[in-house]
């Protein structure tokens, strides 16, 4: 059980500021690093309470970040996946109890490193005939199955990224509108998981004071990761964006494996 001397822990400190740092640079559209957020305080804490403590502050990232791109997101893209990430949600919901998380973790890991091979012998295929892949569009049966996939696994594996991406990537909407997707996809999400999340107990009180004393750190990644989409070109972004795919699943496939051998 937490308690308020959590909070003049310097080892807490030193891998929750990192964390919550690198989750807002990723409200700029880079997707899957908020994952690293909650390993990286597990390295003092439990992942539970990690993921409890990140919740509200996740929240508190969302409505800054729906203020930094209240101008720049796709409605079609959200009416479609909304309605699938609530239907994962409730899934995870209902499931927590009995779900793998292991297995869940290695299943998008593998979907989020077989697309971006997919991808990029896709892209060397057209480079070698000099063409350029024209953007596929927001199909609605795709998009509620990869809505619904987001949801759950960002419910009982926080790793709803590679699920979103995979879906929205290939479209090729300009960066500040891929960013501003995201941003107001995963805002629904955060806030409609703390019903669950309240019901199955890990709001306490004593991490709800946690996640309070980090708040002021909110604005400090959010803009950072603002400021650098912003200095990128298209190109570079999404081949960022790309490579944190890469790693992220990587890393899934990794915990999968490791904990399922251990």
């Amino acid at each position: 059980m937490v308690t308020t001397e959590l909070i003049t822990d310097p080892l807490f400190y030193a891998v929750a500021i990192p964390a919550l740092i690198v989750t807002g640079i990723s409200k700029a559209g880079f997707g899957g690093i908020t994952m690293l957020s909650v390993p990286l305080m597990a390295l003092v804490i439990s992942p539970v309470q990690a993921a409890s403590i990140m919740l509200p502050i996740l929240i508190a990232m969302d409505f800054f970040s729906i203020w930094v791109y209240r101008k720049s997101w796709d409605k079609r893209n959200l009416l479609i996946l909304i309605p699938g990430s609530i239907l994962g949600i409730t899934i995870g919901g209902l499931t927590a109890g009995s779900v793998d998380d292991n297995a869940v973790r290695l299943i998008v890991g593998l979907i989020a490193v077989s697309f971006v091979v997919y991808r990029l012998i896709i892209e060397a295929k057209l480079a070698k005939e000099n063409k350029k892949q024209k953007p596929l569009s927001a199909i609605r049966p795709s998009g509620l199955f990869w809505g619904a996939l987001s949801g759950f696994t960002s419910f009982v594996a926080h790793a709803g990224s590679p699920p979103f991406q995979v879906y929205v990537l290939p479209q090729r909407l300009d960066k500040a509108i891929f960013a501003g997707t995201g941003v107001m996809f995963f805002a629904f999400g955060n806030a409609l998981k703390l019903i669950p999340y309240g019901m199955l107990g890990q709001l306490s009180s004593a991490n709800l004071v946690a996640s309070a004393v980090l708040l002021p750190l909110v604005p400090v990644g959010v803009l950072l990761g603002f400021w650098i989409n912003r200095k990128m070109t298209q190109k570079m972004f999404y081949q960022v964006v790309l490579i944190i795919i890469f790693l992220v699943g990587l890393k899934l496939i990794w915990d999968g494996l490791s904990s399922t051998l251990n």
